[in-house]
């Protein structure tokens, strides 16, 4: 099951449910004069993330489609996504755009730095390079500055089928997630702890999202600050 939701000003979440693994796969569509896609999802599931962003815009209409690392989940059905919308082009980490996209992506990737603003009509983004953040050497996120929306890929992984979004802690939800993940290969070290994840977390942490938008679980809603410096706590106790 599909459902729509919108989370914050412009940001409508499309989430999948996937039962045999007790997991969403959310993406993020933010309706604007130029309308992005964060997160494509599987190629298996396009149909149904398609007909979903078919329900809030005409997908031929897609300007820009970004993700924070080369995956499956992340960015899976992007060649289906630039067929069909032929104005679209990929928006990735510097790193993601010269190491793995513009090697299997039917158009060039605009690979972005972190002083670089994506402006999109009523919404301001930029990118934030975090290497080994969730994951991978490409891995970074978007945030946007106008309502202060972080579209944080895996950052506050939750499993279960939950509520479009809170505004109580999910802390406790992350922290079983990656308890749960650490018992169960292949999943075991799914996302690191490097010297400078800390770091990384609290570079975040300055830019005070109150939307702290999750690929997989409920978006974060609320002083997104605090929330990014106490997932450093949990990871570091679990990972």
């Amino acid at each position: 099951m599909t459902t729509i939701t919108e989370i914050a000003p412009d940001v409508y979440r499309i989430s999948t449910y996937v039962k045999e693994i007790d997991l969403q796969f959310n993406q993020f569509l933010i309706k604007d004069e130029q309308p992005l896609l964060w997160e494509t999802g599987m190629k298996q599931m396009f149909p149904v993330v398609r007909d979903a962003v078919s329900r809030l815009i005409d997908p031929a209409s897609l300007r820009w489609i970004s993700f924070s690392h080369f995956e499956p989940d992340e960015c899976g059905s992007l060649n289906e996504w630039l067929s069909l919308a032929p104005r679209a082009q990929a928006l990735c980490s510097e790193v993601g755009a010269l190491v793995f996209v513009n090697d299997g992506a039917i158009r060039p990737a605009r690979g972005v730095g972190q002083d670089d603003l994506i402006d999109t009509g009523r919404n301001k983004f930029r990118f934030y390079p975090t290497p080994h953040l969730p994951h991978g050497w490409d891995a970074g996120v978007l945030f946007e500055e106008t309502h202060r929306t972080l579209l944080c890929s895996d950052l506050f992984h939750q499993v279960g089928n939950v509520e479009a979004s809170t505004d109580s802690d999910v802390l406790g939800r992350v922290r079983h997630a990656m308890e749960t993940s650490q018992r169960t290969p292949p999943f075991a070290d799914y996302m690191p702890w490097t010297p400078k994840t800390q770091r990384r977390l609290q570079e975040l942490a300055i830019l005070e999202p109150r939307t702290c938008a999750t690929m997989h679980g409920s978006s974060f809603v609320g002083d997104g600050a605090r929330a990014l410096l106490d997932l450093g706590v949990v990871m570091k106790e679990v990972l």
